[in-house]
């Protein structure tokens, strides 16, 4: 079983999972294995039996789960870095502590098209998929051993993908995690101040200036972020306030479906179609209620890696001003 280890300095946990080792790479170690090859693809219409059973899935009314006819599939992840059940105590040994990385791992499989990048989705794939993983958000934090629910998707090797077939992420967590947590205090800290909500403030604010923003529409905002971790970094923004993701309704999973297509479309073509992830920031399960904290997404191309100072210290170079990089990314052709 996985296991979660906490630096004793930091108070990080990280996870030990071995048996993520046996996910599909080539023999060097990096690109995936099944790059390409539908054939033989696991999350292809037909092979079903090489996934774990679906947990969520649309699928035709009175079609067996499991079955080829599916439009999306749920799934969890065969090669999981957090599992369901299992002892939740605590370990000490001295300084160090250590527990069973109980939780869940799921993988979206946003369709039945092997090649289809997320931004070339239709409008309704690209929907269906908002909506599987507002459910499963729903289902997991509806468990009291969950404290945070990690939505995200990793495009490309250099992303951490090891499968081609376009597909989302979901890692439910026992523990609030310390990026989000310093996220948290951050908003929090902006809320005593002025009594105001920071993400909503920087929501005016981008639009008062206007040279980092990409995209306006929908009832979402997307621009270059302005303390960017690589270059080309996109966030975006509900003008509405909301803390969570799971509280959308289904107009505005629409309206961000299209935003958020539309986003990564310019940043593949103004950047030659480079490796990204997307990382779903939403309020941890227990803590709904939080009136300073907002929900967004943030958007980051693979264009460099993080290297010695980068790791030693937290702060992130990047060679375009994100100001630079709003108007490349306006100017881009969809």
């Amino acid at each position: 079983m996985p296991e979660l280890r906490r630096d004793p300095v930091v108070d990080r946990w990280v996870v030990v999972a071995p048996d993520r080792r046996n996910r599909p790479r080539d023999e060097a170690g990096g690109d995936p294995v099944l790059r390409g090859d539908p054939a033989v693809c696991p999350f292809c219409p037909g092979h079903e039996s090489e996934t774990t059973r679906e947990v969520y899935a649309d699928r035709p009314e009175g079609s067996a789960g499991d079955d080829p006819a599916w439009t999306l599939r749920v799934v969890t992840n065969k090669f999981p870095a957090l599992v369901a059940g299992g002892d939740a105590e605590t370990r000490s040994e001295g300084l160090l502590e250590r527990r069973n990385a109980g939780g869940a791992h799921e993988v979206v499989i946003e369709s039945r098209d092997h090649a289809a990048e997320w931004s070339e989705l239709s409008a309704e794939a690209a929907e269906r998929t908002l909506f599987a993983i507002r459910a499963r958000m729903r289902a997991h934090a509806a468990d009291p051993r969950v404290r945070h629910v990690q939505a995200f998707k990793n495009h490309g090797p250099s992303a951490g993908a090891s499968l081609e077939h376009g597909h989302a992420q979901l890692i439910a967590t026992p523990f609030v995690p310390a990026t989000v947590r310093e996220e948290l205090d951050g908003a929090e800290r902006h809320w005593r101040r002025n009594a105001t909500c920071v993400y909503c403030d920087l929501v005016d604010e981008e639009r008062r200036d206007g040279r980092r923003v990409i995209l306006d529409a929908e009832g979402f905002l997307a621009v270059a972020a302005y303390a960017p971790r690589v270059s080309h970094e996109a966030w975006i923004l509900p003008a509405e306030h909301r803390a969570s993701f799971e509280e959308c309704d289904d107009a505005s999973l629409r309206g961000f479906a299209r935003v958020l297509r539309e986003t990564i479309a310019r940043l593949r073509d103004a950047l030659g179609r480079p490796d990204y992830n997307y990382l779903l920031h939403s309020a941890p399960c227990r803590e709904r209620g939080l009136r300073p904290y907002h929900w967004h997404v943030e958007v980051l191309p693979r264009s460099a890696r993080a290297a010695g100072f980068e790791w030693g210290t937290g702060i992130h170079i990047v060679t375009t001003p994100p100001e630079e990089a709003a108007r490349t990314l306006r100017e881009a052709r969809i």
